[in-house]
């Protein structure tokens, strides 16, 4: 592509995925080969499974990764971000939603507390890391329901945790990826009812800068109206303040300019059950929740009315 950014030095990345199979994984996999494809010989560019919590943080603190990408974007401001920029956002569209046995008598995730510790819930773990558990746990508390007079079955991804609600071994399930077909399968295998967080939760999360958001009627099987509960969206690229600028804006011009690359990969999917969200805009992927790197900033604006790169000829 004529007068597109290149290196003019070789380049050394670290980027910080997930556990290597999902799509943090996939985006520092899309914008590492993009970013290498302007580089000259002798750069070398590495993905490290990360969990996609404080951890990521942490390994950008320590120079372990130069890039990571966390989620949801809500909770990043948590995480003590300090000066930490960002190259920008991935768009995916998901909530934090609380699914209970039909048969179960409690209406709101309040009534939780008094059903004591024979109700077994499934999520993640509340260890410090990762944000599923940490979200779960600060929501039920908020909810006046104490964590510790209920049962957990933990795990750090999404899927066991749904197939053990789906199966019966649990009553209550609270998790995200609610886009993903595992959530669509729960129904067939058991009568469910969705759970509000509640008015006390919502503005607990809120006033830490936690929006709300709605999963509407008919998007999860059995959930026959509206349902507000925690947003869940985003992955947002991390990187340090000292990122060379020449890098940070060649990422930048990547996320926009190469977007299709990336987007071609979940084009499969229906646009409101893609755990990436398409097409992407420019627009906001430059919303992030702690500042844009300065030179990725400038990338954005010198990209703002240009022409975007056709998708593989594989798509």
């Amino acid at each position: 592509m004529a007068d597109e950014p290149r290196l003019d030095h070789p380049v050394t990345l670290s980027f910080r995925g997930d556990w290597g199979q999902a799509n943090m994984h996939r985006i520092c996999g899309w914008l590492a080969q993009e970013i290498g494809d302007r580089s000259p010989r002798g750069s070398d560019f590495a993905i490290w499974s990360g969990r996609g919590g404080s951890d990521q943080v942490a390994a950008l603190r320590e120079g372990r990764a130069d890039i990571a990408v966390v989620t949801p974007a809500a909770a990043v401001p948590l995480l003590s971000p300090g000066d930490l920029t960002a190259l920008g956002v991935i768009g995916q569209r998901d909530r934090l939603v609380v699914a209970v046995d039909a048969d179960l008598p409690v209406a709101t995730v309040a009534d939780l507390a008094a059903a004591g510790g024979g109700v077994t819930v499934a999520t993640s773990p509340d260890d410090g890391v990762n944000l599923i558990g940490l979200a779960a746990h600060k929501a039920l508390r908020l909810a006046g329901v104490d964590p510790g007079r209920l049962s957990f079955r933990y795990d750090e991804r999404p899927f066991p945790a749904i197939g053990w609600f789906a199966d019966g071994e649990a009553d209550v399930l609270i998790h995200e990826a609610i886009m993903t077909p595992h959530w669509q399968r729960i129904a067939a295998k058991r009568p469910v009812r969705y759970l509000p967080w509640g008015d006390d939760v919502l503005a607990g999360f809120a006033a830490e800068g936690w929006p709300s958001a709605t999963v509407e009627a008919g998007y999860l099987p059995g959930l026959t109206e509206d349902l507000l509960t925690l947003d869940f969206s985003d992955f947002v690229l991390l990187c340090r303040p000292d990122l060379a600028d020449d890098v940070a804006y060649l990422a930048g011009w990547c996320m926009v300019k190469t977007r299709r690359a990336l987007e071609v990969q979940y084009a499969h999917l229906p646009q409101d059950h893609s755990p990436v969200t398409y097409p992407l805009v420019p627009a906001d992927m430059a919303r992030t929740p702690v500042m844009l790197h300065p030179a990725a900033a400038r990338a954005y604006a010198d990209t703002s009315d240009a022409p975007v790169a056709g998708a593989p000829i594989w798509s």
